[in-house]
């Protein structure tokens, strides 16, 4: 068995709301062991005997079927959390800033994501990792920052998620 961190993306925001409870009872309910719901952001900690790209196909089709949309999930070993969380760059808690990891599940969309350093001012910072965008920006400043204009896109949600550097914390303890 595996323990894997899955990050739904966009659960309750944008209209799309469910109860923690429910995720975890509907999961259960397909078989899934040691499930755990992290905060109400859409954070589950799981057990599975399959690779993750077979969680993830599984876990989007329970949670369509289930809350009635379509469902985009990035599922990751906890191990992997862990080491994403160790090479984030920079000094992670800066008062009045927010650290942030993007995950992306696209290299190609990865790629184009890091090429907007260009457009940041010096309170922002970018910095490409495996597999993920490790970025900091000032608080008050995430959705009005080119990354967060860009990423709120639609052709963005089915390959990325972003998630509090705190929020990884809780993944891996």
């Amino acid at each position: 068995m595996t323990r894997y961190a899955a990050l739904l993306r966009g659960v309750n925001v944008g209209g799309i709301t469910m109860k923690m409870a429910d995720v975890r009872d509907a999961l259960e309910s397909d078989g899934f062991t040691g499930v755990t719901t992290i905060l109400a952001s859409g954070n589950v900690l799981l057990d599975a005997d399959a690779p993750a790209a077979a969680v993830k196909e599984r876990l989007q089709r329970v949670l369509g079927e289930r809350f009635g949309y379509e469902a985009w999930v990035l599922v990751y070993g906890v191990d992997t959390i862990a080491r994403i969380i160790a090479e984030f760059p920079w000094e992670p808690e800066i008062e009045g800033v927010h650290s942030y990891v993007m995950f992306c599940s696209d290299p190609a969309v990865l790629a184009e994501l890091a090429t907007l350093e260009g457009e940041l001012d010096a309170s922002e910072h970018i910095a490409t990792g495996d597999g993920v965008l490790y970025w900091q920006v000032p608080k008050s400043h995430t959705l009005s920052s080119p990354i967060g204009k860009t990423t709120g896109k639609k052709r963005y949600k089915s390959t990325t998620t972003t998630r509090n550097l705190r929020t990884l914390h809780k993944l891996v303890r």
